[in-house]
């Protein structure tokens, strides 16, 4: 991995897992833009890497305020334009990468904030957790959360979120679908693991491939969405992963995967 230099994040690699943790506790991890933009590199930089899985993680009583009123307060729209374009790049990183993301909750998560959890292929949150999208308790609705929200909850959720503005606690989170699921405080770390280890097992390409396809056919229509998906897993199928798992599975034995490989 490129060094990326870091001022706002820790980032560790255990193995095969790289975690990243937002280390601003004393300004609520807030998604200041340079914060957004140290996120954005690091993500891009573990991206290219031979890493399986990616945490997302956070350091002090608040999992992340959402964004930095600082850099909004007597903005131009012009200037206002590029903190959530920047935001927008960050939150679609955490997609485009090949490695499954997933955020460990442990406290609240609010605005921009529920944002970054909701826009991670997963989540896992401590039962202390909270979740909430407050923009509407106040002058500025939460637009660019609810596109990422309402992609988890669906949408009476999301607006329910939205205009009131309460907090949700991390077992409705659950059940709604914002995150994986719930856990004891104490557990948070051991199901977080739990989870990325079964998520990022077998071929590290087919996975990259199937993150990918997911976010392209989420968004099409049905019937566009099959033609996409059945074009991918064709070729997939005939690929030297696919062939490689189906000879291992007749042969009675452990497959042996190539590294990643991704077509541009």
């Amino acid at each position: 991995m490129d060094a990326v230099p870091q001022q706002h994040l820790i980032v560790k690699r255990d193995g095969d897992i790289v975690t990243i943790t937002l280390d601003r506790p004393e300004k609520r991890n807030v998604l200041a833009v340079d914060v957004m933009e140290e996120l954005t590199a690091t993500l891009v930089a573990i991206g290219a890497t031979d890493a399986l899985g990616v945490v997302l993680a956070a350091n002090g009583p608040v999992f992340s305020a959402g964004h930095n009123f600082a850099d909004i307060a007597g903005a131009t729209f012009d200037e206002a334009l590029r903190v959530f374009e920047v935001c927008e790049t960050m939150m679609g990183q955490l997609q485009a990468i090949p490695q499954p993301v997933c955020a460990k909750v442990h406290a609240l998560a609010t605005a921009a904030g529920c944002q970054l959890v909701a826009s991670c292929d997963l989540a896992v949150a401590a039962e202390s957790a909270s979740f909430a999208i407050p923009g509407g308790k106040g002058g500025l609705f939460c637009h660019t959360p609810l596109v990422a929200v309402a992609r988890n909850v669906g949408r009476k959720r999301a607006l329910e979120m939205a205009f009131t503005g309460d907090p949700i606690d991390a077992a409705t989170a659950a059940d709604w679908g914002l995150i994986n699921r719930v856990v004891p405080d104490g557990e948070l770390d051991a199901a977080v693991e739990n989870l990325l280890t079964r998520a990022t097992r077998g071929s590290a390409t087919s996975k990259a491939l199937g993150k990918r396809a997911f976010y392209t056919q989420v968004e099409l229509g049905q019937d566009a969405a099959y033609h996409y998906a059945t074009a991918v897993m064709a070729a997939a199928a005939a690929g030297p992963d696919a062939q490689e798992g189906i000879a291992a599975f007749l042969e009675k034995r452990r497959a042996a995967y190539p590294p990643r490989t991704l077509p541009p």
